[in-house]
């Protein structure tokens, strides 16, 4: 007669996914918002939107994203440091529908794993749930699936999904753009999540680097300066998006100036950005050298240390501005909107193209 074979056999530990889940409970508890209803365990996260004539919402529009953190992850592996790619996977999906005018309500993760850790797992899931507390957003519900022998031992990836809300009259589309609108620039905290398999060629291949390396320019480790986890712009811009006129907004993400900033641009407009107006951070300046990387690509693979822009009319930038400065906030104006095909030029001292 066969041997009698178990689940916990072929790879996946139920106990174990027990175990991840005790600990995360305290972490996503303390994300809830009012309109959360239920609690962990469920097979659907339940959430009552505050909408109607008593509430909070007259004509809400519901905007959702979702969105990953990719390679970067791969250096989390190498330095055994999970406590901030949850961040990255928030991040990355309030962001985006935030340049909608979106409060972002709640947002539900995905988490694959080769073997289940659940120390591990707790590292990734308080990262998410810090980010979702930061950014005013209730994590409601999420999946940590074990996948014994699809992912090596100690890997994982994850994933998220976001849902939020903005009133109608408010929402902001590319309709509102016009020439001779300004853009304000927010920083970056640095490379945020994109451009990652470039990044790692240039430091682990090309610079031969282990991860561990103190750089005088950068105050830390390569390591560490690049699982810096992306800015949370939502605590920051949804005060601006109930105060001012905002024709538009740009998250710098994939395909860096000259692929996002058109998104939010109607056909017959173009803008143009000097580069003179802020101070790129050093990790960029790092990798352009380290990998004699082009201006233009560097450009379109990385934010350069802008990660948001918005963009309005010259007044209302100009009180946005100062605004935002009284709050202690950084901002830069770094362009404007112009006659066009479309399409974004950069000019500076930086690089000219």
């Amino acid at each position: 007669m066969a041997e009698k074979m178990t689940y916990k056999d072929a790879g996946v530990n139920i106990d174990a996914g027990n175990a991840s889940v005790k600990l995360i409970k305290d972490s996503v508890r303390a994300t809830y918002r009012p309109e959360v209803l239920g609690d962990l365990g469920g097979f659907g996260g339940l959430f009552a939107l505050n909408a109607g004539k008593d509430g909070k919402y007259k004509e809400p529009v519901l905007v959702s994203g979702t969105d990953g953190v990719g390679t970067k992850l791969k250096i989390a592996f190498l330095l055994g440091k999970h406590d901030t790619v949850g961040q990255d996977a928030v991040a990355m999906c309030v962001n985006d529908i935030l340049v909608q005018g979106a409060e972002p309500l709640f947002f539900l993760d995905y988490l694959a794993v080769g073997k289940l850790d659940p120390e591990q797992v707790a590292d990734v899931v308080k990262g998410v749930a810090n980010a979702c507390k930061e950014s005013g957003c209730a994590l409601i519900g999420g999946e940590t699936a074990e996948m014994a022998g699809f992912y090596p031992n100690g890997e994982y990836d994850i994933a998220g999904f976001c849902v939020g809300a903005v009133e109608k009259s408010k929402l902001i589309t590319s309709e509102r753009v016009k020439e001779g609108d300004v853009l304000l620039g927010l920083p970056s905290t640095g490379v945020h999540s994109n451009g990652f398999s470039l990044v790692r060629k240039i430091v682990f291949e090309r610079q031969g680097m282990k991860g561990d390396e103190y750089m005088d320019e950068l105050g830390t480790t390569i390591g560490e300066a690049l699982l810096t986890p992306t800015r949370l712009y939502p605590k920051t811009c949804l005060p601006l998006i109930e105060k001012f006129d905002i024709h538009g907004m740009v998250h710098i993400t994939g395909g860096g100036f000259y692929d996002n900033i058109p998104r939010a641009l109607p056909e017959e407009l173009a803008v143009e950005i000097n580069d003179d107006a802020w101070e790129m951070p050093p990790i960029f300046a790092l990798l352009q050298k380290w990998g004699n990387v082009d201006w233009p690509e560097m450009y379109r693979t990385f934010n350069m240390g802008i990660g948001m822009i918005l963009i309005a009319s010259a007044d209302e930038a100009a009180k946005m501005k100062a605004h935002l400065e009284a709050e202690g906030e950084t901002v830069y104006e770094i362009g404007k909107v112009v006659k066009g095909n479309h399409d974004v030029t950069i000019k500076g001292g930086v690089f000219h193209g």
